[in-house]
């Protein structure tokens, strides 16, 4: 009886235990030839923010260099201001110079500055759905570059790469 008893409660804490965490999988996309492929990654340089980030530069996981080349890129005389839009800082944990924009309808290149300080960066357009006088969301790596301060909503102009 005893024994029946112990099996039963031990049985009972087993259910309560929880089961352990694991990633979601990820759904393959299929190609036009029919194979299956990994999804593709997301937007970025490709390199993962470490969890325990918690600071601005821990989660900038972008190089001195790259910044560097971003900032100085030269200036093309085929850009185009796109427009003045308020920033906002976007995912920390997305890696890369970008500004997510209902200024554009398509993705490509161009720069964002900011006139406060006359500071300019080179980054990837990414369309934002919504209206033309909607915010916009700034990488944090952009946001560093052209020393906007992270706390504010900065007024910024958005050229396209031409």
């Amino acid at each position: 009886m005893t024994r029946t008893l112990l099996c039963f409660a031990l049985l009972a804490l087993a259910a309560c235990a929880q089961p352990p965490q694991t990633a979601l999988p990820t759904v393959p996309e299929e190609s036009a030839e029919g194979q299956i492929r990994p999804m593709a990654r997301p937007a970025g340089l490709g390199r993962v923010v470490p969890q325990e980030a918690r600071t601005a530069e821990e989660f900038d996981v972008t190089t001195a260099e790259e910044r560097k080349a971003a900032a100085e890129a030269p200036v093309e005389s085929s850009e185009k201001l796109l427009g003045v839009t308020i920033a906002s800082l976007g995912d920390p944990a997305q890696a890369g110079f970008w500004i997510k924009t209902p200024l554009v309808s398509a993705q490509g290149t161009g720069r964002v500055v900011y006139p406060e300080n006359g500071k300019s960066v080179q980054v990837d357009l990414i369309p934002l759905e919504g209206s033309e006088t909607a915010g916009s969301r700034l990488s944090l790596a952009a946001f560093r570059v052209i020393e906007a301060p992270l706390t504010e909503l900065p007024e910024i102009e958005v050229f396209s790469g031409g």
